[in-house]
């Protein structure tokens, strides 16, 4: 049952990587439906309350869960922290926790501090999040490239998100200009062109398979990025997905 809630929760908080989790095999989806699931609610978690404070606590429920799964003793009770516990080791756990303390710039209005702080962040949070996954499966052997992609994709999301950070009264980039955005979509893509993979890690990195196409759209039309007019049709979102699915990265 706590699996089948993981996968109901990713399936509402994340829709892209429900889809990629789907295409894989039921073994695997067990390990990633719960490290999806912990993502989904810790992503949100900085976003249900206008309090900082109750935003930190919610938090730091989790780094807890977490600590405890790591010391290996007994684990809060809990749909995703009971799977999550038979998957992860101290290091996955780690990898977690520093996604987590990325996040704590959700909560607050201050913008990021320079343009090395906003790649940390997303390495920190998509890239965490992909290499803990990737070690539950036991194919985290290229960190690197992993990272390189996970970044990337992060990205590529991160663009989707920005009209509602703004919304939400944050300053999601550095700088915001049509020519800042072409040079940080030109980024993702070097990224994504230079990381070479082994076939056993694409089960993983198949959750980032929109990434060049929204990367390509923002790198040719930065302007979208702001207007939030980046862009698939669900046809081609879907044949994406198969595409990667047998050809890989």
């Amino acid at each position: 049952m706590s699996l089948q809630a993981c996968a109901e929760l990713v399936c509402r908080g994340d829709p892209d990587r429900f889809l990629a989790t789907m295409a894989a095999s039921p073994m695997a989806r067990a390990a990633l439906f719960p490290i999806y699931a912990f993502n989904v609610e810790v992503a949100r978690a900085p976003w249900v309350t206008q309090e900082p404070l109750i935003a930190e606590m919610r938090l730091q429920w989790w780094r807890d869960a977490l600590a405890e799964i790591a010391g290996g003793g007994p684990v809060r009770a809990h749909q995703v922290t009971t799977p999550l516990a038979a998957l992860l080791d101290a290091r996955g756990a780690d990898l977690l926790d520093g996604l987590i303390e990325a996040r704590h710039w959700d909560i607050h209005r201050d913008p990021f501090q320079d343009a090395d702080h906003f790649a940390r962040y997303l390495d920190r949070t998509a890239g965490n999040l992909t290499l803990a996954a990737a070690r539950s499966l036991g194919v985290a052997q290229d960190e690197a490239a992993i990272r390189d992609i996970a970044w990337a994709a992060g990205l590529a999301n991160w663009f989707l998100a920005i009209p509602e950070l703004e919304v939400r009264g944050r300053v999601p980039l550095v700088d915001g200009t049509p020519a800042a955005v072409r040079d940080l979509a030109g980024q993702g893509l070097a990224r994504l062109s230079g990381a070479k993979t082994p076939r056993p890690a694409q089960t993983v990195l198949l959750a980032a398979w929109r990434a060049k196409p929204l990367l390509r759209q923002a790198r040719a039309h930065p302007d979208r990025v702001a207007r939030g007019d980046l862009r698939q049709s669900e046809f081609v979102r879907r044949w994406g997905l198969l595409r990667r699915s047998l050809s890989g990265f």
